[in-house]
């Protein structure tokens, strides 16, 4: 057994360690591009634009993309995503070289490399589940989460280092250079693929479309799928507002400054960091469901003890922040390992690239609302609003039948399993 867990072990965290070399690039990259663009124009519709060129791809490609990458060896996927966004950056570093670059430049690029974030992340997610045994995955997933939190907490700081000793261009280099060390790794351990359970509705080859209406049929066909999704979905339109109106009930109820909104963020991803952790050490409760609804209620805990913190307590808010923080990776994580772990390996890219996309939109929408109801009704009305909800629809989870037997329903039912090839 301990043969058997070295050698999964092996070739996963070394595919694993490439990629987070990978993805802390991209974030110094990201960084590096949204402080040109802010010194370049000082326009707030042009960074609006460089957020919008940044989600789009995921909404409208993200799809096709996942329907793609079940269809295609995903090892390949990865390595071409990796290469093109890499190559990219090349030439963008090539035009910031030769002093040509325009605004433009900057958006093709950063719309390229959106695109090919929307191959990456089906593949990558699907990958790991042929990877890592079921039983692993949540602690994979805590692992996840706490490099997402090393990447928000110490990209920022290292990127604005960065830009102020050498040039972008010079950034842009390091990204290609991390984009290497996540393909080299990949150009040398296999990554099983699933065996593809054809449509028994048609002997023909099914188009992109059909691969979509197929993925959401099986979504439907697990029962308490579709609530988590939607409960999720519906967590993400009231809490993705809480990080934007954050700098606003700072300045404005609590009467602080640029130092305490910087507190603030940087105990959020301590925070993430330090949840990461727990979950990557202890794995969660043994139903990954159970720790994710625990966590969701301590969400809108945080939240609310945010929104009643008198101006004279910012501490509560910093607090709030932490635990905010803290139980982000211990919701997402067990929720993503469980998807994992009952979604059909074939269906993986598919449908892991759905909710993708639907927890993208969402977030404007949520944003669009969330901004002018503050205007209408106070700033803190919102964290007030959506932390207790956030407790009610966790509260109401655990009673629902489909929902706590979602784990068990997956793997009595055949049909919705497929073993790797």
């Amino acid at each position: 057994m301990e043969n058997e867990t070295g050698k999964w072990a092996g070739r996963f965290f070394t595919v694993w360690v490439g990629q987070a070399f990978s993805l802390f690039g991209s974030a110094l990259v990201q960084f590096a591009l949204i402080w040109w663009l802010t010194q370049k124009s000082g326009s707030a519709t042009v960074l609006a634009i460089a957020t919008l060129v940044g989600m789009l791809p995921q909404i409208v490609v993200g799809p096709f993309a996942g329907a793609l990458v079940d269809r295609w060896n995903r090892r390949i996927v990865m390595i071409v995503a990796d290469g093109t966004i890499a190559l990219f950056s090349l030439l963008l570093a090539y035009s910031f070289a030769s002093g040509g670059v325009q605004i433009w430049h900057v958006y093709a690029v950063m719309l390229l490399r959106a695109i090919g974030a929307a191959f990456h992340f089906p593949a990558l997610a699907a990958s790991t589940r042929m990877m890592v045994p079921k039983e692993q995955l949540t602690r994979i997933s805590g692992l996840n989460q706490t490099l997402q939190g090393i990447n928000s907490l110490a990209a920022p700081p290292l990127g604005a280092f960065l830009i102020s000793v050498i040039s972008t261009q010079h950034v842009l280099l390091i990204d290609v250079g991390t984009a290497l060390l996540a393909i080299i790794p990949l150009l040398f351990i296999p990554i099983p693929q699933p065996k593809r359970i054809a449509d028994t509705q048609s002997d023909a080859k099914p188009s992109l479309m059909q691969d979509i209406r197929e993925a959401l049929r099986y979504i439907r066909s697990i029962p308490g799928l579709l609530t988590i999704i939607f409960m999720a979905l519906f967590l993400n339109f009231l809490l993705v507002p809480v990080e934007s109106l954050m700098p606003l009930l700072v300045t404005k109820h609590f009467g602080k400054g640029a130092i305490e909104l910087g507190i603030v963020n940087s105990v959020s991803g301590a925070g993430i960091i330090a949840g990461g952790l727990l979950l990557g050490i202890w794995g969660g409760f043994k139903k990954k469901i159970v720790t994710s609804m625990t966590a969701i209620v301590g969400l809108g805990v945080a939240v609310l003890l945010i929104g009643i913190a008198p101006a004279n307590l910012f501490v509560l808010a910093i607090i709030g922040s932490i635990m905010l923080g803290f139980m982000s990776p211990l919701a997402n994580g067990p929720l993503g390992a469980l998807l994992q772990s009952i979604i059909r390996p074939d269906m993986q890219g598919r449908v892991m690239s759905l909710l993708a996309s639907g927890a993208t939109a969402i977030s404007p929408i949520g944003l669009l609302i969330a901004g002018p109801f503050s205007d209408w009704l106070g700033i803190r009305v919102w964290f007030w609003a959506g932390g207790l909800i956030c407790v009610l629809i966790a509260l109401m989870g655990f009673f629902i039948p489909s929902v706590m037997g979602i784990e068990r329903s997956g793997e009595a039912n055949p049909d919705l399993k497929a073993d790797p090839a």
